[in-house]
C-alpha cells in the first residue's frame, strides 16, 4: 500500500485565510485533534484545539498561529511504514500527501494505515507470531526462512525494531503461516535463536465455535 492509495477524501483543508472558530467547529466535526492549513494549495502546517487556546482569539486568522508539522509530508508513491513512520516522528494523527510539485493532495490517518494493514494477507490469514531478540550482527532473515521452511511454513511478514535497552540488539516478530509453532521454535532454539514472545490462535477456538454453531443449528430445528 502506498500513500495515494489511502488518502482520507473525507478530511478537508483548511485555509490560511480562515479564522480559529472555523478549524475548532471543524476538528469537532471531524473528530480530528488536528487539520492541515493550507495556501495556494502548499501545506503551511497543521493547527490544534490545543493551539489555538493558548491564543485565546477565537477570530484569528490561521496563517497567524504558530503552526506544527510543517514537515509531517510524505509523497504519493511513499510506502505505509514510511507514514507511519512520519507520523511517530512528528506525534500525529495525521499526515499530509503531496504530489511531485510539492502541492497538497490530502491525509492519511493513523486509524486510516492501520485499516489497511489489516486487511493484508499477512494479518488475514491464520498463522502464528514469534518475536525473537537477536544480536543485530547476527540477523539474517534468510537464515531464519529457511529455518522455518524446514519446517513446512513460510513468514507471512516480519518486522525488525531497535532493542531499546540494548542498541546492539534487534527484537523482530515473525507472523508465520502455522497455528502451532511448537516445531518451528524448537528449531529455531536449537540453533540458538532466543525466543521472548510466542503468539498462537488457538485451535481449540475454531474448534469450540464449530460445536457452538452445530448447536445453533439443532437448536432452530
Amino acid at each position: 500500500m502506498i500513500a495515494n492509495e489511502i488518502i482520507n477524501h473525507m478530511i478537508p483543508p483548511l485555509k490560511a485565510s480562515d479564522d480559529a472558530h472555523k478549524a475548532v467547529v471543524w476538528m469537532e466535526e471531524f473528530r480530528c485533534n488536528h487539520l492541515p492549513v493550507i495556501d495556494n494549495n502548499r501545506l503551511l502546517g497543521f493547527i490544534s484545539e490545543e493551539i489555538i487556546l493558548e491564543a485565546n482569539d477565537i477570530e484569528k486568522k490561521l496563517a497567524d498561529f504558530a503552526l506544527v508539522g510543517q514537515n509531517c509530508v510524505v509523497s504519493q508513491d511513499s510506502h505505509f511504514y514510511d507514514i507511519l513512520k512520519i507520523a511517530g516522528e512528528h506525534k500525529l494523527q495525521l499526515v499530509a500527501v503531496t504530489n511531485e510539485s510539492g502541492d497538497y493532495e490530502g491525509v492519511i490517518t493513523v486509524q486510516d494505515i492501520m485499516t489497511s494493514f489489516a486487511q493484508t494477507a499477512a494479518v488475514q490469514i491464520p498463522g502464528g507470531i514469534l518475536v525473537l531478540s537477536i544480536d543485530l550482527i547476527d540477523y539474517s532473515l534468510a537464515e531464519i526462512s529457511r529455518l522455518v521452511e524446514e519446517n513446512n511454513a513460510k513468514i507471512l511478514s516480519s518486522i525488525v525494531v531497535e532493542d531499546p535497552m540494548d542498541k546492539g540488539k534487534i527484537k523482530l516478530t515473525v507472523k508465520i503461516n502455522q497455528l502451532d509453532l511448537t516445531r518451528i521454535a524448537a528449531t529455531l532454539e536449537r540453533f540458538s535463536y532466543k525466543i521472548i514472545g510466542r503468539y498462537q490462535e488457538d485451535k481449540k477456538d475454531f474448534e469450540d465455535k464449530d460445536r457452538i454453531d452445530m448447536l445453533m443449528r439443532y437448536l432452530n430445528i
